[in-house]
């Protein structure tokens, strides 16, 4: 295989953090075990970065390089006041700051490119799409994505969000929809990428096709841990059936519909809820909880380290993923790769992620609805201990198609068929897997 030389720019990108900076790390760490990777990053994460590179026990494994932007003031780094900045009304802020910091993480790519050869750029992070900077006009091929942030909240949704909620995601989907019709950044670099556009999941690869006309490749932008379970933790029948849930405590998460579905499990049936995360609803949550006398089923673990959140859902039984918002998130794929089975709303990318064989997908059509399915599916998968170990297998060998090996194969398939198109690379573009008709529209994707 030939190693291509990348430059990527990836804003978030830190070995001790989820999330965004959890999905940059990630990736620039999969993409060197076949090429030769320079990341451009935000410089608050040098420190944990080099820590990380002086803890590694193995010198011989292919390192990405890494170059500092510097952080300006008024950029964004993971601060209290912008901790509360991104919790808030005022979250444009970030926008207009992380544009700033694409301007100059812009200068330091042409800086490099003008000193040393590289095959194409790519950018990982941020996964939003709006704000693409300019890299595409650097002269060499360019790769975007996974793409994400594209689908509005359906409306339908609003009443389970609560006030808050509702006013948030309301005024979200309306700066969305009018973004997507004119801001022209995105079209633009949509249209200098050409083959080398992913998306993280198959809602946003239609999405791009029906917006914009752009085929992509869906690639999942978060991969497994890399102790993955062999076997499904057996259940004795005498411990309670413990039922794991992790996120931030926002409406967006909507953990107040398993805590409703929880109140309205039969009296037989023992459970403890494992509750994973914080947030500014936890204390409405924790509220909710005595509301509805179930509080003394409820664990609540707050923030964990990495180790100590897997710990606690190897030790579960189930899953239960209650988004509204989301793209797959890597709680979700590890659940998956720890032998848990996962009950999800049947959107975003856990549509991708959970089929029949590893899990149960609910309709998210009313509050009611997905309280009531959610009894149901909680008490299946209690009663019925030879499916849950079923689905449990199934979730184990379902994690392996989301690996970083999986994606990185093909990314590298992309990463060709850039180069290739781009008349600055003699290589047959390889045939991708997921294509789109332009005439008929439809969409045909494999998600890794």
């Amino acid at each position: 295989m030939i190693r291509l030389k990348i430059l990527a720019v990836a804003y978030a990108c830190n070995p001790s953090k989820g999330s965004e900076s959890g999905v940059g790390w990630g990736w620039v760490n999969a993409i060197a075990a076949n090429h030769d990777i320079t990341v451009i990053t935000a410089d608050y994460n040098a420190t944990e970065i080099d820590k990380h590179e002086k803890e590694l026990q193995d010198p011989a494994l292919n390192r990405p390089r890494f170059l500092y932007v510097k952080n300006r003031p008024w950029h964004y780094r993971p601060c209290a006041i912008w901790l509360q900045i991104e919790d808030s009304f005022a979250k444009p802020l970030m926008n207009i700051a992380y544009q700033d910091w694409l301007r100059c993480a812009f200068e330091k790519a042409r800086q490099e490119i003008a000193t040393s050869h590289y095959d194409l750029i790519h950018l990982v992070t941020y996964v939003g799409w709006r704000f693409p900077g300019t890299f595409y006009k650097l002269g060499i091929p360019f790769v975007w994505g996974p793409i994400g942030g594209m689908k509005n909240t359906p409306w339908r949704l609003f009443p389970i969000l609560g006030f808050k909620g509702t006013l948030y995601y309301g005024a979200r989907n309306v700066i969305n929809s009018a973004q997507l019709r004119t801001l022209q950044g995105p079209r633009r670099a949509l249209r200098a990428a050409g083959a080398g556009v992913i998306a993280a999941t198959s809602e946003i690869q239609a999405e791009l096709w029906n917006r914009f006309g752009t085929k992509s490749r869906v690639i999942s932008e978060v991969g497994p841990p890399q102790l993955e379970a062999e076997n499904p933790r057996p259940r004795d029948r005498n411990d309670p059936f413990k039922i794991c849930w992790s996120g931030q405590h926002l409406p967006g998460k909507a953990l107040h519909l398993l805590l409703r579905a929880a109140a309205r499990l039969p009296k037989d049936l023992r459970f403890s809820l494992e509750i994973l995360g914080d947030g500014p609803y936890c204390r409405d949550w924790r509220s909710l909880a005595i509301r509805l006398k179930i509080d003394e089923h409820c664990h609540w673990h707050g923030w964990l380290s990495r180790d100590q959140s897997l710990a606690v859902m190897r030790e579960s039984h189930v899953f239960v993923i209650t988004s509204i918002k989301d793209l797959t998130s890597t709680v979700a794929v590890e659940a998956i790769s720890l032998g848990l089975p996962v009950i999800t709303l049947d959107h975003c990318g856990f549509a991708d992620l959970v089929t029949e064989d590893c899990g149960i997908r609910i309709s998210p059509r009313s509050t009611k609805q997905i309280v009531s399915e959610l009894v149901k599916a909680v008490c299946t998968l209690y009663w019925d201990e030879s499916m849950r170990t079923r689905l449990a297998q199934g979730a184990i060998r379902r994690s392996c198609a989301y690996s970083w090996r999986v994606k990185m194969e093909a990314l590298t398939e992309l990463y060709r068929a850039t180069v290739a198109s781009s008349g600055l690379m003699n290589a047959e573009v390889p045939r991708p897997e997921s294509s789109l008709s332009k005439s008929s529209g439809t969409v045909k994707s494999t998600v890794v």
